[in-house]
């Protein structure tokens, strides 16, 4: 059970003093450990400390109960409101909003009064009359805190005044028609039903009736009596506690309970959504007072899409072994004439992808739609080309951006059907059910209602027909149904009855034509997918127009020098953005749409970006995601290389500036420094080119050379006879140098 608080909750507690008691919690502190409720009913009295941890424990040892329905919940809109009401609700809101917002102080006795007094006294400042008193602000309050805590709890129980139509105080002497055998003391007079008993009711119907369990009214009453017109309880031989009734002169009667309920909550509607909900007593209670016709003047009024998954395996059409699994379809339907007027069979979706592909094919020619799977028909065999007026499809599909540009470019109004509303689109969920049973006898790979049994024949081994196969066969079944199949619940009008047309599609489509036209249009079928294709935006730069890291070029775009004023920041941040169309399946190619969405310019896939070629843009997005994530993980590592290279730098500079310190001679000027720079790079270099030199078969160890002195000298006179070369050099360059100065 679950037993967490949260404000607003409901908490009746059982076998308490006083009986009945149901509080309101108002407040929670952050730590979860006190809480303030306040009694529902009291006429008194202000709100109450608990600790969350004890409500908690009597809840989970079912001492306490949560309720689910708050009999003072009050559905009310300003429009049912009048302006006495409304007046009277802004002025009491007016007197405590201040206060309410002060939580926790209002609910403490210190701090509550001094509040109270605050307000009124800023309230009869400057009057003289009609003042405010603080006893007003405390029922406010009580109101405020019993009713929900929202404004609407504000508003008076003019519905206790009396009135013609209302219900009227009751006095001494019992209301209604006197009971037969009101002598006998088993039955007597009989009560009158009461404020207090009012409130009884109404937390028995939320309590006992509008539940999961669907009780009836009898047994709500049943349990009503026992719980709050018991007068003591009693254990029996097996200790089962058992409740004493008070005596039956002293209690209502299931038909005072039942007038109440009939009077108080006649809302049909209301009472099963609480008990059911809104899904089913959307599509199992409500009032069926129309029809699918209704509203469609002649084809093309409003089409009904919908897809559904084959009950059958197919193979690929390029190697018989693979199992592809099941096929799905998506069927158009004119609701005027039930003709079929688009399909899809593929393997996408049920999703947009499906759904433009099938609005596609209901827009385009149906002779070489049939020709591609080897079928010929005639030009008035499945007349079908055209856009309707209006599209009633599924919120899957048909809501959201995909559809945003059918409906100012193409004119075509997007209906969505509720969820779990299956019914709104009865006959496209007709025909599937027709298509299944017309394929179920004949193809292999059916799946039969013993699939996946314990014991049952895996019948996705029958596997025998690919898809392009099966779309024929889908084909042969729309053209049968749309040219022959009698459509014996079709309610004919007067004017076809009198022109004797059969219920048969291509005929009711044939006489719409001729005489409720001007509901269908027929677009270019390039106009048609570009405006069916999602729609996206695309940037103008210097390197081409980029949409998801791919980068296209047009004619026009290098007609106007889109690329070059990119370049050049000649164009503002709005004419840097393209609206385009795209086909994910074919990224070489986006198009960039005029505002009308009745022209566009074709771009293509730059060379550059080949990589992106025969990909589709679920791929290229996966790649592009792909390689960002490598260098998101990547930059740990390069960041710990970025480091140690500086350090590594740090290092050098370190030991070239020890080096400096001991070797660089102080007494050398600046001037002479600078001056020297020519010559020290000459001797640098002159040095260098002898380590840079190249030596081919150097050896690692290198063989001494033998020096042959002379006879008459040793080696130290012969090595003073061989002239210094580099020392020769920097005289011949230092006297140059001293020319030029001179």
């Amino acid at each position: 059970m679950n037993n967490n608080l949260f404000v607003n909750d409901l908490i009746e507690w059982i076998d308490s003093d006083p009986p009945n008691l149901i509080e309101r919690v108002l407040w929670i502190d952050s730590g979860y450990n006190i809480a303030f409720v306040f009694d529902i009913n009291a006429k008194k009295g202000f709100p109450e400390a608990k600790k969350v941890s004890e409500i908690r424990v009597a809840i989970h040892t079912e001492q306490a109960l949560k309720l689910k329905q708050d009999p003072w919940a009050r559905h009310l809109s300003d429009e049912d409101l009048t302006k006495i009401q409304k007046d009277y609700r802004e002025n009491a809101w007016s007197l405590i909003s201040s206060l309410v917002e002060k939580e926790p102080d209002i609910y403490y006795r210190s701090s509550r009064g001094s509040l109270i007094k605050q307000v009124v006294e800023q309230y009869n400042q400057g009057r003289s009359e009609n003042k405010l008193v603080e006893k007003t602000v405390y029922e406010y309050l009580r109101r405020f805190w019993q009713r929900g805590k929202n404004q609407n709890a504000l508003l008076p129980d003019y519905s206790n005044c009396g009135g013609l139509g209302k219900p009227k105080k009751c006095g001494e002497k019992k209301r209604g028609r006197p009971r037969k055998y009101a002598h006998e003391p088993e039955i007597g007079v009989g009560i009158n039903v009461t404020d207090d008993d009012l409130k009884i009711f109404r937390i028995s119907i939320a309590k006992f009736y509008n539940n999961d369990k669907q009780n009836s009214l009898r047994t709500t009453y049943k349990l009503m009596i026992r719980e709050y017109y018991s007068s003591d309880i009693r254990y029996d031989e097996n200790g089962v506690k058992k409740s004493l009734l008070i005596p039956p002169e002293l209690r209502p009667t299931f038909t005072q309970l039942k007038y109440w309920y009939e009077v108080e909550l006649s809302d049909i509607k209301k009472s099963i959504t609480e008990r059911k909900g809104a899904k089913r007593f959307a599509l199992e209670h409500r009032a069926i007072l129309e029809t699918s016709k209704m509203e469609t003047i002649g084809p093309g009024s409003r089409y009904q899409i919908d897809a559904t998954i084959a009950d059958v395996y197919l193979v690929s059409k390029y190697n018989s072994n693979w199992i592809i699994g099941r096929p799905v379809i998506y069927v158009i339907i004119d609701v005027f004439s039930r003709m079929i007027v688009g399909v899809y069979v593929g393997l996408e979706g049920p999703s947009w992808t499906g759904a433009m592909m099938a609005l596609a094919n209901a827009a385009t020619d149906k002779i070489q739609f049939c020709q591609e799977y080897g079928i010929n028909i005639s030009s008035t065999e499945w007349p079908c080309h055209h856009l309707p007026d209006a599209i009633l499809g599924d919120r899957g599909e048909l809501a959201g951006m995909a559809v945003e540009t059918l409906i100012p470019n193409l004119n075509v109004r997007i209906e969505n059907a509720a969820p779990y509303r299956a019914d709104w689109k009865g006959l496209v969920e007709r025909y599937f059910r027709t298509i299944h049973g017309h394929v179920k006898p004949f193809l292999p790979g059916y799946i039969d209602t013993d699939f996946r049994q314990r014991g049952g024949r895996d019948y996705r081994l029958d596997s025998r027909v690919n898809i392009e196969q099966f779309t024929e066969i889908i084909i042969h079944l729309i053209r049968y149904h749309n040219n022959h199949h009698y459509l014996a619940s079709y309610d004919r009008e007067e004017m076809m009855i009198t022109d004797n047309v059969n219920p048969i599609p291509i005929e009711l489509w044939k006489w719409g034509i001729e005489n409720r036209s001007g509901r269908l249009r027929t677009f270019p079928e390039d106009i048609i997918k570009l405006n069916l294709m999602p729609n996206n935006k695309a940037t103008i730069t210097a390197r081409g127009i980029k949409f998801k890291g791919m980068y296209y070029s047009c004619e026009k775009a290098l007609k106007e020098f889109w690329f070059e004023k990119a370049r050049s920041n000649l164009l503002s941040k709005s004419d840097k953005l393209l609206d385009i169309s795209y086909d994910y399946r074919k990224p070489n190619f986006i198009y960039v749409r005029s505002p009308d969405g009745r022209d566009f310019e074709k771009c293509f896939l730059l060379d550059p970006e080949e990589r992106y070629s025969q990909k589709n843009i679920h791929d290229i997005e996966y790649l592009l995601a792909y390689e960002e994530w490598l260098y998101q993980k990547s930059q740990g590592n390069e960041l710990q290389a970025c480091v140690d290279l500086i350090a590594d730098i740090e290092s050098v500079v370190n030991r070239a500036n020890d080096l400096a310190s001991v070797t660089v001679d102080n007494r050398v000027s600046d001037n002479q420094k600078v001056a020297g720079i020519r010559r020290n790079r000459a001797s640098e270099k002159a040095k260098r080119r002898d380590y840079e030199g190249f030596e081919l078969a150097k050896r690692e160890t290198p063989i001494p050379e033998t020096v042959m002195p002379s006879k008459n000298s040793d080696s130290k006179e012969n090595k003073s006879l061989q002239p210094d070369h580099l020392e020769l050099l920097r005289k011949k360059r230092q006297e140059h140098f001293n020319e030029h100065r001179e």
